[in-house]
């Protein structure tokens, strides 16, 4: 991934902590009066502006990341580097619609193309007359639409397991523990976390095996590279 701003660095630290609970900007009743809160600061001075689009948004679209890379660094990595383009190509100059659609789309679109990198598939092509805000990250909609669906299908699965495969397996891939440390942490021996990981990487293999998405994700249900 690439390294992030300096300006991320000298940002107040007020990312989420593990429960996920960001700041939102002061005083603002409603989502579309956050948004013009932050353009108007984006017009008054952009670093203020880009320290509240990065407190509104920073945490929901870590989650959001998650529902594709199942990975927390990743998503983190994905979404610093989406705010550090952001600020860098001053795209907050040239984004007519909503900031929250346009990050959420280059979430989304970022993630299926570090998929698309990680598992050799290849990627789509930018067209040549693509703008910034366009080649912020290119897939088609339908292939968008079948990661929601995907995803959705996933999350379904993971809730239905049985409650201790789902909590070691969340633990795994969202809390980015490795078995070890579940092992301490759920007092239960290192083949038992092995075994609840085991059937809940069997149950996820079947529901991805028939979806060529899913076969991107196949990478990150490989048991190897999870303990």
């Amino acid at each position: 991934m690439s390294k992030e701003l300096h300006l991320l660095e000298d940002l107040p630290d007020r990312r989420p902590g593990p429960e996920g609970k960001g700041n939102p900007v002061p005083d603002s009743p409603s989502p579309a009066d956050r948004e013009l809160f932050i353009r108007r600061a984006f017009t008054e001075d952009p670093k203020k502006g880009f320290e509240l689009l990065f407190r509104e948004y920073y945490a929901p679209l870590c989650s959001h990341a998650v529902r594709f890379v199942y990975s927390r660094d990743i998503a983190r990595d994905l979404v610093s580097d989406l705010f550090c383009a952001f600020f860098q190509k001053e795209l907050y100059k040239r984004i007519d619609s909503s900031y929250r659609a346009y990050l959420y789309r280059c979430v989304r679109n970022d993630s299926l193309k570090y998929l698309q990198r990680e598992s050799g598939y290849p990627a789509g092509p930018v067209p040549a007359d693509a703008d910034d805000e366009t080649a912020a990250g290119v897939s088609t909609p339908e292939d968008l639409l079948r990661y929601e669906e995907l995803a959705a299908k996933i999350e379904t699965v993971i809730g239905a397991l049985p409650p201790q495969s789902r909590k070691v397996f969340l633990m795994n891939r969202y809390e980015g523990k490795k078995y070890q440390q579940i092992s301490a942490e759920m007092q239960i021996s290192l083949k038992t976390v092995e075994a609840h990981m085991s059937k809940a990487l069997a149950v996820l293999r079947k529901t991805l095996q028939t979806d060529w998405p899913g076969i991107l994700l196949l990478v990150f249900f490989n048991e190897s590279l999870l303990k």
